[in-house]
């Protein structure tokens, strides 16, 4: 498929925002909530250091940030780029940070907003909803 995993520039930080917005003001907005372009970069900003660059030959289509906690590996974002969306590339990922998962023995944790068909990704994966709350559902794969 060749997609690679690059680690996240300051840089990258104008792809980010712009990533972000195409992705989600769509699905924030249907939950009533209307983010300021300084909002968006705030949430891109927040555990910069665990973001990663989804590249297919060498084009940049998306994000992955996770985090490794105690107990779990917690996907923060993961966004792909609306014409690349469709095409494999979120379960591809999906998929290995599942495997990664598997081998470090933890479960994977993520949050959702609820108009958003990525959920369908998701549990087609095996994640399952055990809580949420006004705008989002919050989903795990346990181990």
């Amino acid at each position: 498929m060749n997609i690679k995993l690059v680690k996240a520039k300051d840089s990258d930080m104008l792809f980010l925002v712009k990533l972000r917005k195409l992705t989600m003001v769509e699905y924030l907005e249907k939950a009533g909530l209307h983010l300021s372009d300084d909002q968006h970069l705030s949430r891109v900003k927040i555990h910069f250091n665990a973001a990663y660059i989804i590249k297919q030959l060498d084009e940049r289509v998306g994000l992955l940030k996770c985090i490794e906690t105690k107990d779990s590996i917690e996907i923060l974002q993961f966004q792909i780029l609306p014409k690349y969306q469709g095409k494999g590339i979120g379960n591809y990922l999906l998929n290995y940070v599942i495997k990664l998962s598997e081998s470090l023995n933890k479960n994977i944790l993520l949050k959702v907003l609820k108009e958003n068909p990525a959920r369908y990704l998701y549990e087609r994966n095996g994640f399952d909803i055990y809580d949420e709350d006004q705008y989002e559902f919050h989903l795990e794969l346990k181990k």
